[in-house]
């Protein structure tokens, strides 16, 4: 454990916690509908194959890219195309446990909470027989976990989430930029599969090429890990000192609109995960 740092659930992430996450994941599993329609017989997965699925109506998250332009026009509402999925069942989870991550006015810390929305993502991936990667950026030189399915393997992920999150407490780094290590998210997810990003409202900013490029031949999600200070920030003027100067300010909840708009319009699937 590092030093100082209180061994208390919501600061230091244990891989018992996330490992504990499995439960959940199956019994969602067990109780989820196999499709939205009555009679339906579902195949595959939806995903990015050739097959149609199904024509339906827009909502928010989908991948504008899908859009149906006849349905659209027909019906005067954005519609868009589900394929069935032709490729292997892998998602790479990419943890962002830079400085700005390791903060929280809650029950937790941000990096705490994006390491569990990225387990919840992985445990259903890995029950199902696919193969769960993960990158964990942290400070100049990001560790990676090879892809690989089962029970097993998604344990020693776990672990190693904990373990780097760990490392990042004990020297945290707030001049690494998220771009350096998604680069290296190429390699580790193949073209057609999934990723799933957790960082901070603002954390993917700088990235945007990578961000891009990466969204092009894989679904990309980016979650970002709201704060309950950005949801409700408390009233009221605040007084903030630090290194013997101190000065009064009053916070204000911000406008995400932009960022995410940016993120969908470089073609990943932006989410906003509250506390």
């Amino acid at each position: 454990m590092p030093a100082g740092v209180p061994d208390v659930p919501g600061i230091r992430l244990t891989a018992t916690e996330l490992m504990s996450l499995r439960d959940e994941a199956a019994a969602r599993m067990r109780h989820r509908p196999l499709t939205r329609r009555a009679g339906a017989v579902p195949a595959r997965l939806a995903g990015a194959g050739m097959d149609l699925r199904e024509i339906r109506a827009y909502v928010a998250g989908d991948d504008p890219r899908r859009m149906d332009p006849a349905a659209t026009a027909r019906t005067g509402q954005p519609h868009i195309r589900s394929l069935h999925e032709d490729r292997d069942d892998t998602i790479l989870l990419v943890a962002d446990f830079r400085a700005p991550m390791l903060w929280g006015t809650g029950a937790a810390l941000r990096s705490v909470r994006a390491a569990r929305h990225l387990v919840q993502a992985g445990w259903p991936v890995a029950l199902r027989g696919g193969s769960v990667a993960a990158l964990m950026i942290a400070g100049p030189r990001p560790a990676e976990i090879a892809g690989s399915g089962g029970d097993g393997p998604m344990i020693s992920l776990c672990a190693a989430l904990a373990r780097q999150h760990d490392a990042a407490l004990a020297a945290p780094a707030d001049d690494v930029p998220l771009a350096g290590g998604m680069a290296r998210a190429m390699r580790l997810s193949p073209e057609g599969g999934r990723i799933l990003v957790a960082t901070g409202p603002d954390g993917w900013q700088g990235a945007e090429s990578v961000l891009a490029a990466l969204a092009r031949r894989r679904v990309l999600t980016v979650a970002l890990i709201l704060d309950e200070s950005e949801i409700q920030p408390p009233r009221g003027v605040l007084g903030i000192s630090g290194g013997g100067h101190s000065r009064t300010a009053r916070l204000l909840a911000p406008d995400l609109a932009p960022g995410l708009a940016r993120l969908r319009a470089l073609g990943a699937i932006a989410i906003e995960v509250m506390p």
